[in-house]
């Protein structure tokens, strides 16, 4: 077993910096702004002229804009070098010390991230076309989705944190509009002002910490700052002070403890956005953002102990909330911010490529189960409560086996993806001696599978349990819809075995594939007998745990009671702790009765009546005044010999 040393001081090989090119100097740049302003451009085609465009030609744009920076990105996995290279576009910001290039970093990580946003982007664009298409506002639905798009890569890409922060901006205000996209609803409305609110808590954070960043460095460069990270001090304070501040806003960003809240409520938007925003991209740009600065993070220990203990236990927290949601959507979003927790753990003991690797996995099986949630919604006329489902298994046959196999992954199933990138993560939480949270991790494991078997069951087995007329209705999704789910399940299956681990093969191809950017952190390692001791328990686990829930919910068709037939502890985890009623309770209604103090005594009669009194008080005294002016010129003389006199009396005494 390895323990991670708290005194290790990161070491950057300088010769791994990238290189700086003109975007028109190769075709690598060419290509990586071609990636980035294609998105743009199917927004603007169809954002501007979508009232001239067919329904057919919008959804070919919208995908065409996605598409090609997919292959795109295909090109640059073959054509960058290990270093990686900077695209310069131009200068941006030359203030005082401060100055900015409007720039991009192509190197492993960012990637990484090209291909899973615009590879799992075009499959979501693709179910989007059958799926939203007889929606009235489809066209502008489709150009949110590119404007998204465009945002997520410009934060992956940006060669510095004032790029990086426009992008992440930029996908925030993306994710406001997609979620309340059904704005004459106005519980959706509520639904995308919460996330709104709550992801600017985690952006003062963040920018926050750019204030102190360039404070420390005199830049906001990563090159500048990472290539003078290795001189601090570790456990420096103004390091340490600056990743605290970076995870709060991983924290508003990508849903953990205490700003989780906002994730849950965004499946109010259709079921594709909740796939794309809140399953496969902007949740984990958190995750980018702290790999990115890894740098830093090595060199304040205390931040890192803190992200693994929040993302532990956001982990475990949601995971118990989701064993009792009854909404189709709902369960996954729970999951996701779990899933999102055991990333943040792997994060905390410095496994940078291990959190990564699950950001992939989880956005192959997460962004499956979504879209098979969606096919299934569609199927019921819109009807989210498994408790009106059931028996939709020959119904829905493709939708039934993908999602069968989102569900084996997800669990850790040993084979599927999600196997390989949480037993990773386990194991290395393990033997970074976080003994705790290992087995809370465990824990979490378990319990993720008990959620996702009971979801599965009572969807697909058993007896229908809706409407005659929703029975009647009950059809399989169109090709559109069912392509994107097939090529998902197959990478729900295959996606793991990039990063077999060690005591299968001696080449984890992710990590090796990372190592340029994340090759400074410790290398963390369980022996191989603990590792397939885990297999073992995992197993057996697993078995126990679908007999259980088949027996519970198929056997013996139990079905979850009613919300207002609920005590005691599966009340408390139906009402999410009622975490949501404790922030309205302290927070909301405080801050509300202030702002009605503050408005109807400060600003009606303070401001208000400082404003209005200094009018009155004018008016008043040029009515007093001009009694002044009666226009016999005898008082004129009379009063100007009365100043006069006045004056004189000033001058003698």
């Amino acid at each position: 077993m390895y323990v991670v040393n708290k005194n290790f001081v990161p070491q950057i090989n300088m010769n791994h910096l990238s290189q700086t090119i003109s975007f028109s100097q190769s075709g690598i740049g060419m290509a990586c702004i071609a990636i980035i302003l294609t998105p743009l451009l199917g927004f603007l085609i169809n954002g501007l002229f979508n009232k001239k465009l067919s329904t057919s030609l919008v959804g070919i744009i919208a995908c065409a804009a996605i598409i090609i920076p997919f292959v795109l990105s295909c090109y640059l996995f073959t054509a960058i070098p290990e270093e990686g290279i900077t695209v310069h576009l131009f200068d941006w910001i030359n203030v005082g010390n401060l100055h900015l290039d409007m720039s991009f970093l192509v190197d492993h990580l960012s990637l990484v991230m090209l291909l899973v946003i615009t590879g799992v982007g075009s499959l979501i664009h693709i179910y989007s076309v059958g799926y939203m298409h007889h929606d009235e506002d489809y066209p502008r639905y489709m150009s949110y989705l590119n404007l998204f798009v465009f945002f997520m890569l410009l934060l992956v890409l940006g060669s510095n944190y004032v790029v990086m922060f426009a992008g992440w901006e930029g996908v925030g205000l993306c994710s406001y509009f997609l979620i309340g996209f059904w704005f004459k609803n106005n519980e959706y409305n509520n639904a995308a002002k919460k996330a709104f609110v709550m992801n600017r808590i985690g952006d003062l954070g963040f920018l926050l910490g750019l204030f102190l960043l360039f404070q420390k460095f005199g830049s906001l460069s990563y090159h500048e700052i990472f290539g003078a990270a290795p001189a601090v001090l570790n456990g420096n304070a103004t390091v340490t002070a600056i990743c605290f501040l970076l995870f709060v806003g991983a924290m508003g960003k990508s849903a953990q403890i205490p700003l989780y809240t906002w994730l849950p409520d965004a499946m109010a938007g259709p079921t594709p956005v909740s796939a794309l925003i809140h399953a496969a991209t902007m949740v984990t740009a958190g995750i980018y953002m702290i790999v990115r600065s890894n740098i830093l993070f090595q060199l304040a220990p205390s931040a890192s102990e803190f992200i693994a203990i929040i993302g532990t236990l956001t982990a475990l927290f949601a995971a118990t909330i989701g064993l009792k949601q009854t909404d189709i959507k709902k369960v996954l979003a729970y999951s996701t911010v779990s899933q999102l927790g055991y990333m943040f753990a792997a994060l905390g003991v410095g496994a940078y490529d291990s959190g990564m690797f699950h950001v992939v996995t989880h956005a192959f099986f997460k962004a499956l189960l979504f879209l098979c949630a969606g096919s299934v919604i569609h199927a019921m006329s819109g009807a989210q409560d498994i408790r009106s489902m059931g028996g939709l298994k020959k119904y829905l046959p493709i939708t039934h086996l993908t999602f069968l196999i989102g569900v084996l992954a997800i669990s850790g199933v040993p084979g599927f993806a999600g196997f390989f990138s949480k037993d990773e993560i386990l194991s290395k939480v393990y033997a970074s001696g976080h003994f705790v949270l290992f087995i809370l991790l465990a824990i979490t494991s378990v319990l993720t599978a008990v959620y996702m078997f009971r979801l599965y069951w009572l969807t697909f087995h058993g007896k229908f349990r809706g409407t005659h007329d929703q029975q009647h209705h009950l059809h399989e999704s169109p090709t559109s819809m069912t392509f994107p789910l097939m090529v998902l399940a197959v990478l729900s299956i295959v996606g793991g075995y990039m990063g077999m681990p060690e005591w299968l093969s001696e080449h984890h191809l992710f990590s090796s594939f990372l190592h340029p950017v994340t090759g400074s952190a410790p290398h963390i390692h369980a022996s191989h007998t603990f590792e397939m001791v885990v297999l073992a328990v995992s197993i057996i686990a697993l078995v126990l745990i679908a007999y259980t829930t088949y027996t519970q919910y198929v056997t013996k068709h139990v079905v979850p009671e009613d919300d207002n037939q609920l005590k005691g502890v599966p009340k408390l985890l139906t009402n999410k702790y009622y975490i949501d009623e404790l922030y309205e309770n302290a927070i909301t209604k405080p801050l509300n009765s202030i702002s009605a103090f503050m408005y109807n005594f400060v600003e009606k009669y303070i401001i208000d009546g400082a404003v209005n009194g200094t009018g009155w008080l004018t008016t008043n005294s040029g009515v007093l005044l001009k009694q002044l002016q009666t226009g016999n010129v005898g008082f004129y003389v009379f009063a100007m010999v009365i100043g006069i006199c006045l004056m004189l009396l000033k001058l003698l005494f």
